[in-house]
């Protein structure tokens, strides 16, 4: 206990001097402008509060396809007319001096659309998760950011969340010993077919593109490894509503140590769980991956940290700290890519009944 306030003693004094030297490169005092792609329910009701309270960026402007939504948002948060677009004009943004990124919250089946036209305007690019439909879409985008020589991330709030940081230190440094067993699994029900996210067009594939993606990255990043192999079971039970995608989905991966994570993933029952245990001792998140925020303890006690009251706020400003000091974004692209390479896996193995071998 006494290392981990330590820790978390240092990593606050840590910030604090970090805050102050980006302070200083900030040109002319300005946080960089980040510009909302779709203003649905996750960039109405998290990325706009969580960016009144970012450090190095800000709401700058606005992408949306209704007017009404258009002159409302301008009036709250004091927008110019000359930042707010539609998706007719959406390239003219890159004569926009005071947006320096496009965050795309749209449907999982225009984040490529919209992350490539975002690069060749010449802006940097938080994609929202699940990042695209496929691998091939990944390799296009980081490709297209690359050749823009702009930076591109995934919105993966939970790679700055504390409670998630300190199951992986757990983890990494075997702490409680090497970690043997994973259970991570996420779920809530959506039976609705209205629903983009149960379109196989829009959303890809159900719970196991929008979900699983936070599954796989539990036991990965617990464990600091990438799997080897997945198998995979996919179950319908409510034909009407889901049609071309699986209601639920249960897959393994086995990893190079030995160690083996179990999941659940499911738009039909709710679960949230990420538990690992090396043996008799162990540790958990209870909740786990939800936005509102997660608990946790161990065979050693609480696991327990101060939070903001949203995610997003870290996540945001630790992209903008990749641009200020021109780092590799700690939720790249390339991050993006390898969760969807996983999830084809599974949703091939499921398919078939066969375990898919995983080649890194």
């Amino acid at each position: 206990m006494q290392r981990r306030q330590f820790l978390a003693q240092s990593s606050l004094a840590a910030g604090t001097l970090l805050s102050s030297e980006l302070k200083q490169w900030l040109p002319q005092d300005r946080k960089l402008g980040i510009a909302l792609v779709g203003l649905g329910n996750y960039a109405t009701n998290q990325l706009a509060p969580a960016l009144q309270q970012t450090e190095f960026c800000r709401l700058a402007g606005i992408v949306t396809g209704s007017p009404q939504k258009a002159a409302e948002w301008a009036i709250k948060f004091q927008l110019p007319q000359q930042n707010i677009y539609n998706y007719d004009n959406f390239d003219d943004i890159r004569n926009n001096p005071d947006i320096d990124i496009v965050y795309v919250v749209l449907p999982n089946s225009m984040h490529a659309e919209y992350t490539i036209r975002a690069a060749k305007a010449g802006k940097h690019v938080i994609c929202e998760k699940p990042m695209a439909l496929n691998v091939k879409e990944c390799e296009q985008m980081i490709k297209a950011c690359r050749e823009a020589k702009v930076k591109l991330s995934v919105g993966y709030r939970l790679y700055f969340e504390p409670h998630h940081l300190e199951v992986r230190r757990l983890g990494n440094e075997k702490a409680l010993g090497a970690v043997k067993m994973i259970e991570s699994s996420l779920g809530f029900s959506m039976a609705d077919p209205k629903v983009w996210r149960l379109n196989k067009a829009l959303g890809g594939g159900g719970a196991i593109m929008d979900l699983g993606v936070y599954c796989i990255q539990g036991a990965r990043r617990v464990l600091n490894e990438l799997p080897v192999a997945v198998m995979a079971q996919g179950f319908v039970t409510d034909t009407t509503v889901f049609k071309g995608i699986y209601e639920m989905m249960l897959f393994q991966m086995e990893f190079p140590s030995g160690a083996v994570s179990n999941s659940t993933t499911t738009y039909s029952s709710y679960v949230d769980r990420l538990y690992a245990t090396t043996g008799y001792r162990w540790f958990k998140l209870e909740p786990s991956y939800n936005a509102t925020g997660a608990g946790g303890e161990s065979s050693e006690g609480s696991i327990s940290f101060k939070t903001l009251p949203f995610q997003q706020i870290k996540q945001m400003d630790a992209f903008a700290e990749s641009i200020l000091k021109d780092t590799s974004p700690i939720a790249s692209g390339e991050e993006g890519m390898t969760d969807l390479k996983i999830i084809e896996a599974i949703v091939r193995s499921a398919d078939t009944g066969k375990k898919i071998k995983l080649i890194w």
